[in-house]
């Protein structure tokens, strides 16, 4: 690697008046087309490539007037008309795009580092973090503000009926705070480069085995932000790490806030009841026992509920306010999301891909749809669902069905130093719990299986982060009824 043109976080702040052609090499990913957007809004002449244009990112490209070429048109001399080069993680190291963006002469970054120079540096930067649910709660603490008659900023890592994945806004700009390492240069967490003012810590235990080898490196990655933060921190105490990174810095600083909440702590929520249609819960602020009621299901989501209304009480918002606020919040796409019916069975989309995850959808699911039967789908896909890590918590997570299907992708893990996930052994296990299970590894098994697995008036249940051995790309989403 040839890293003199990497231009760093403070220089690049330094410089934000002198650049203004920005380029996105492979624009369309997930991260990088929202962040284009919104360094384009920023008041940047932003520009992007790609191997390829795929809805809905390209479709939502499209809509904002970025030009974007082919990278087979990208040469040296192509880049060399730009002031900056933001370079985007699929883009591996080993690569000749690699050598041929750091020959180029041109300074280049990560998008999370052109994101928190160019766009967040003066923004009320609120990062949502955590193993779990930070695309949920960040999609929370969006509508409850605009609820609360301000204009806030986002970026949401998942698909949002109706609503671009991105927007610039006024004072204060959520986003979603990843713990996944930026670019090929830059192996740190995203949130490290986001210049986050406020964090809300969902959840912190292992996860991202293909990058990290114990929870101990992923707390080191908070550890390099906390102490630094200007603002309010607000950590969910039912995790271990969670606690550490509490007890190690939140009397350190005097100019933080922090607040801990979660089923033991004194916050709450507390006597929470969760329905078919919503839950109600208590938030203690203050001394004042604050009851709330919202549309979201599940223990889960009134966790998630309670951070974002932690913050807002911090700020100053008024509690009658918030209470209207929280009343009706949507979910974004592939979370508890019912697709229609097959079979006379509701189908639902989810993202869970981490046995705690499976464990509390499962419990939110229960809880939604009162005595029916459950038929869980699981497709281990990421790094650490392929490897054996969670082998034993899989099983205890999924038991909690009726019936479970593993859709097995013939894929070996990259997990650090670990082994592929046994998923015919987890299928026994699951069987020898009292839930039937099966194992299979084509589409044409799956299908077969949810065919021999359906009851009427049961749930079928389809957790996975990709396509799940792509049936939500066959024909059984056209067999799907309202």
């Amino acid at each position: 690697m040839d890293l003199k043109h990497l231009i760093s976080q403070e220089d690049l702040i330094k410089r934000r008046s002198a650049i203004k052609r920005v380029f996105f090499y492979r624009i369309c990913g997930a991260g990088m087309g929202p962040a284009a957007v919104l360094v384009k809004q920023a008041g940047f002449q932003v520009e992007g490539a790609d191997s390829a244009f795929y809805p809905p990112m390209s479709t939502f490209l499209e809509t904002t007037g970025i030009p974007l070429f082919k990278l087979e048109h990208v040469t040296p001399e192509f880049l060399r008309q730009y002031d900056l080069i933001v370079v985007g993680n699929s883009v591996g190291g080993k690569l000749e795009a690699a050598r041929m963006i750091e020959n180029s002469g041109v300074p280049f970054t990560s998008f999370p580092s052109a994101l928190g120079s160019l766009v967040l540096k003066d923004k009320n930067v609120i990062g949502i973090a955590g193993t779990h649910g930070k695309t949920t709660t960040t999609y929370f603490m969006t509508q409850l503000l605009e609820k609360l008659g301000q204009n806030p900023g986002y970026l949401v890592g998942g698909i949002i009926e109706g609503r671009d994945p991105s927007k610039l806004g006024d004072k204060y700009f959520v986003i979603e705070a990843d713990e996944y390492d930026s670019a090929y240069f830059h192996k740190i967490s995203k949130f490290r480069l986001y210049e986050l003012k406020n964090m809300i810590l969902t959840s912190l235990e292992f996860d991202h085995a293909d990058i990290f080898s114990s929870v101990e490196k992923i707390e080191d990655e908070f550890r390099a932000v906390m102490p630094s933060m200007k603002d309010t921190l607000i950590l969910n105490r039912e995790y271990v790490s969670c606690m550490k990174l509490y007890n190690d810095y939140a009397k350190k600083n005097p100019g933080q806030k922090w607040i801990l909440y979660g089923d033991k702590s004194d916050t709450g929520p507390h006597d929470v009841k969760t329905f078919e249609n919503q839950s109600t819960f208590n938030v203690k602020w203050k001394g004042e026992n604050i009851p709330f009621t919202s549309s979201v299901v599940g223990n889960h989501n009134v966790l998630n509920v309670t951070s974002c209304i932690l913050y807002l009480l911090s700020e100053g918002f008024k509690v009658a306010d918030i209470q209207n606020a929280a009343l009706e919040l949507e979910m974004v796409k592939r979370r508890q999301e019912v697709r229609g019916k097959y079979k006379d069975m509701i189908v639902i989309d989810d993202f869970a891909h981490h046995p705690r995850a499976i464990t509390v959808t499962l419990d939110a699911i229960k809880a939604r749809f009162v005595n029916r039967k459950i038929i869980t789908v699981f497709e281990p896909i990421s790094a650490t669902a392929r490897s054996a890590i969670f082998q034993g918590e899989f099983r205890d997570s999924l038991a909690a069905s009726d019936k479970v299907i593993i859709a097995k992708a013939d894929i070996p893990t990259t997990a650090i130093g670990g082994k592929d996930l046994d998923a015919d052994l987890l299928a026994k296990e699951i069987s020898a719990k009292g839930s039937e299970a099966i194992c299979v590894s084509k589409l044409t098994d799956l299908r077969a299986a949810i065919d021999k697995f359906s009851e009427k008036n049961s749930v079928l249940l389809v957790l996975s982060n990709r396509t799940c051995l792509g049936l939500w790309e066959s024909d059984f989403v056209q067999q799907l009824k309202p």
